[in-house]
């Protein structure tokens, strides 16, 4: 397989102090590609779980049906900072603050499930065509409007209650700022707290097990055994029902044109998105069905 056609997801395991774009920089280094993207952006300081779509695989950037991810993270309480974390500068200290493990967990039941949370200003939202972080390192303010995420778990992992530190793992949808979270648990329980770690173990279905190191990859290019070491991209829509086709489909969906819905005896009525095979198992991309017009249209094509 060509560096030219050679397609699928690479997991890195992003080391500290460096950005998203820092580790997509770099491979394009070590593998001589271009087409290269990720999943979601991790902060500098954190680590786990980056998702680099390799080649064609880019395509999907935008259409993720699994959104959502898992982190480990440590928080200290008693103190906050301009960015919610370790590595800014220090705002506030509340000495008088003292958290126990049972009003630790009884505060954390208010974080789960549906949430709204202020984005930080050290952040990449846009509020009026401005990036936040852009904002902040000028000194700027500006009022953020807060945003619906979602918890979907939120345990503690260890406690200390000599040093006020904890360990916490979310589990959370799309948007999520865990330093965020963790500054509001600060504030919720009388105070303030600041994120000292965090490490992304799961995101898009992919776990810090299946991730690789730049080292990893090197390897890889000087034995030229890359391509069995990507995920296929087909697994990132593993969320999605399959379709397959036949030959006569398949080089009708290749062209961009709309099939008849009532000839894919796996099409759902409940369902609007899937993954396209062709008649030998070859992943295709995905499609759209539309079934006020009986019709199967081509959704992003991967071939």
């Amino acid at each position: 397989m060509s560096q030219e056609t050679i397609q699928g997801v690479l997991c890195m395991n992003k080391p500290a102090e460096f950005t998203s774009f820092d580790v997509i920089g770099k491979l394009r280094g070590i593998l001589r590609m271009r087409r290269l993207g990720h999943t979601g952006t991790l902060d500098p300081m954190a680590t786990g779980v980056l998702s680099v779509l390799v080649g064609r695989a880019t395509r999907a950037c935008d259409i993720l049906p699994d959104q959502d991810k898992t982190y480990r993270a440590s928080v200290q309480f008693g103190w906050e900072t301009d960015t919610e974390d370790v590595w800014g500068v220090r705002t506030a200290v509340y000495p008088e603050m003292h958290v126990t493990k049972e009003a630790l967990e009884s505060v954390l039941s208010q974080f789960r499930g549906e949430i709204w949370q202020v984005p930080p200003m050290y952040s990449a939202v846009s509020v009026d065509g401005k990036r936040l972080y852009e904002l902040a390192r000028k000194g700027v303010v500006v009022d953020r409007p807060a945003r619906k995420v979602q918890i979907h778990t939120l345990t503690l992992e260890t406690w200390n209650e000599d040093a006020q530190t904890a360990e916490l793992l979310v589990s959370c949808g799309k948007g999520t700022y865990i330093r965020t979270l963790l500054s509001d648990i600060g504030k919720a329980l009388g105070g303030g707290a600041v994120m000292t770690a965090l490490c992304r173990t799961q995101a898009s279905g992919f776990s810090l097990e299946q991730c690789y190191t730049f080292e990893d990859v090197k390897r890889f290019c000087r034995e030229g055994s890359l391509a069995s070491h990507l995920i296929p991209t087909d697994r990132l829509f593993a969320a999605l029902p399959a379709l397959h086709l036949t030959e006569k489909q398949s080089v009708l969906y290749g062209n961009g044109v709309k099939l008849d819905l009532e000839q894919i005896p796996e099409y759902q009525d409940s369902q609007t998105e899937y993954r396209v095979y062709d008649a030998k198992q070859v992943f295709l991309g995905t499609a759209l069905a539309e079934p006020e017009n009986s019709v199967l249209r081509v959704g992003k094509n991967f071939n």
